[in-house]
């Protein structure tokens, strides 16, 4: 079977951009990831509106990729504050990729607005592709993409 033959319906990569494929999403996951955790603050950063903030906070959640925790400041109704998941930190390297790609291929050349370095060694962090056995930086080149097990025809 060839690329063009197999329904794309269960594509994981269609299935992923159906989660986190929208512009606002990825922001959010952005921010969560660096420490931000509450309804105004996300608001203010990235510039949205409320509705559609709650609705991407929404739609996080309920995938699983954000968690709600309450808290409460003194003399204020109890809120939530909203934490990145395990599901959601698998979606880091997401991140650190689109970073990278923009920071090679973007209109700034003011620099990167987030340095993101190793704590160990303090050297840039950037991603890798690899294969199981252990081979890491593959090109394209060096990779064959063909129908997978769960591959059907269209």
């Amino acid at each position: 079977m060839e690329w063009l033959e197999a329904s794309t319906e269960n594509c994981p990569v269609q299935i992923s951009l159906g989660v986190v494929g929208e512009k606002w999403t990825l922001l959010i996951l952005r921010d969560a990831c660096n420490g931000v955790r509450r309804f105004d603050d996300f608001r203010r950063h990235i510039g949205l509106s409320e509705a559609i903030l709650s609705n991407r906070l929404r739609k996080l959640t309920a995938a699983g990729i954000l968690k709600t925790v309450p808290y409460q400041e003194p003399g204020s109704r109890s809120r939530n504050e909203y934490r990145v998941t395990r599901k959601g930190w698998d979606l880091w390297p997401v991140l650190v990729a689109l970073k990278q790609w923009g920071e090679a291929y973007g209109d700034d050349s003011s620099g990167p607005v987030l340095d993101l370095r190793h704590d160990e060694c303090g050297a840039p962090v950037r991603v890798v592709v690899g294969c199981t056995e252990g081979h890491t930086d593959l090109a394209p080149s060096e990779a064959t993409a063909r129908p997978g097990p769960g591959a059907r025809m269209r």
